[in-house]
């Protein structure tokens, strides 16, 4: 059930990532309260999935899940470049994570 919870952290941290860069620098106010309702979520989820899992693994696997999503949410609805070394750079992230899962 952890880990469940620790996926869904992450998809709120891709949330909050995604709508703070819509902030304009927190002067636009739906995009700022997106923002901090989904770093709470986001936190709160974090925190509960501690409780059972390792300190280590589980903040290393929330902000995989954060910069993996932002990044495909930034190539598919933002329109960011999908070079070759930017996929080969988030691919190495990916196997770490895999990585951790697996040892844990």
């Amino acid at each position: 059930m952890a880990w469940i919870i620790l996926f869904f952290a992450g998809l709120a941290e891709v949330v909050w990532a995604v709508s703070l860069k819509h902030t304009d620098g927190f002067t636009r106010f739906w995009p700022s309260a997106i923002t901090v309702v989904f770093m709470v979520i986001s936190v709160v989820l974090l925190a509960y999935a501690m409780k059972t899992l390792p300190l280590g693994t589980a903040y290393a696997i929330w902000t995989g899940i954060g910069a993996v999503g932002a990044f495909i949410v930034g190539i598919v609805l933002l329109g960011e470049a999908a070079t070759a070394a930017r996929i080969a750079s988030v691919t190495l992230i990916v196997a770490g994570l895999v990585g951790l899962k697996l040892s844990t």
